[in-house]
Order: structure tokens, then sequence, then C-alpha cells
């Protein structure tokens, strides 16, 4: 008789998938409150240790042309669209709600990849201007990355939510600390195994789950 391999969802920090440093982990139940799965309860040290890889990937990401920071978040949306059937199955378990309304959710968050894909190369053209000015000289005003973004996901949408946070930050050259949704945290670590499978740098995107109460 063969027995199932269960799978424990870890962290998502610099690229890589590490266990808490803290070495918790927390029980995550589907809408019935039956067992799904343990997911890494992340500690203030591993929140730390995200701020670390995205504050190194900064420079690198800002600098990368738009042209190729759409590229790769496009990528996001090819490698999502293969990962479909695990995406709706997630959130149909965790949410309650009808496989029909799942993999509308997934078709929603592929979608908005593509589009912040398409907004990469636009957001100069769009915020930027050339300022009149009584002078024989010239005046821009041009849109410039921020650095670091914290951002909690919303608890309501476990798989849109997070990525409505997470792509438009990227987009604009900012590097991102996630923290998942505590109760529905299995497509955030999914969508992190797409993100490590898509050409973005490691340390761009950092996903945490855990308590929000505990790293916020």
């Amino acid at each position: 008789m063969r027995i199932d391999v269960m799978k424990t969802y870890k962290l998502f920090i610099g690229g890589a998938f590490p266990r808490s440093e803290s070495g918790r982990s927390y029980e995550v139940n589907d809408a019935k409150k039956n067992f799904l799965a343990n997911v890494a309860l992340a500690s203030r040290k591993d929140l730390r240790d995200s701020v670390v890889a995205a504050r190194s990937a900064f420079d690198g990401w800002s600098h990368a042309t738009a042209y190729n920071r759409g590229q790769i978040l496009y990528r996001i949306a090819e490698m999502m669209e293969s990962r479909r059937g695990q995406c709706s199955a997630e959130i149909s378990a965790l949410e309650g709600c009808t496989t029909k309304a799942a993999e509308k959710q997934v078709s929603d968050a592929i979608d908005l990849w593509v589009w912040y894909a398409g907004w990469t190369d636009k957001i100069h053209s769009v915020l930027g201007s050339t300022n009149p000015i009584a002078g024989p000289y010239y005046n821009f005003t041009s849109p410039d990355s921020l650095g670091v973004i914290g951002a909690v996901a919303e608890s309501k949408s476990s798989l849109l939510g997070l990525v409505r946070t997470i792509a438009p930050i990227i987009a604009g050259g900012n590097t991102c600390v996630a923290i998942a949704s505590e109760r529905r945290p299995l497509p955030a670590i999914t969508l992190a195994e797409v993100l490590a499978t898509s050409d973005l740098p490691a340390g761009v995107v950092n996903i945490l789950t855990g308590s929000q109460k505990e790293l916020v």
C-alpha cells in the first residue's frame, strides 16, 4: 500500500523555500474544518530576513528595463496558467466556493499579471511630464521606484487579493515583502512556486505565512 507524500508549505525568502527559523508551523483547515496542510509560521526574524533579501534585490530590479520587467510579469502569467488546476483546487477548498468561482479567481489573477506586464513600459509616459518653466532650460517630472514595500494580503480572496497587492508593486520596479492570508495561505505559496520558476530575480518578491498580528 502506497503512502501519500504530504506537502509542508514553506516560506518564500530570497528565492528559496526555507522553514521558519523558529521551527514553528500551524495547521490550515478547509472551509469544512478538515485538515489540509501544515504551513510555516513565520517569525519576526523571518520578516527581517525577507527585508534584507528584498533590499539586496532592489538595485538590480529597479534598474532593469521596463521591457524586461514586462516580459517577466508576462512569464508569471504563463506559469500560473500551467498551475491553474492546483490553484483552483486550493481556493475551492479554503474558501468553500464552487469550482467555477475558484477558476474565475485564478483567471482574474492571471489577467492581472498580463495587464501589469503591459503597464511596465507605459508608467513613465503616463505619469511623467515635461513641465513649462520660464527659463532657458528643461524641467521634467519622472516617476521613480521607492524601494522595499511591505504588503498585507486581504483575507477574503486568497489568491486574487495577493496578486492585486504584489503585481503593481513589482511592475513599478519596487521589491516586496508580502504577508499572505493567515487562514487561507496555500494559494500564496503556490504563487511563490510560480514566481520561483518565472525568471523573477531572487528577493524581488518574498512571501511569509503566519500570524499577521505577530508580524505587522
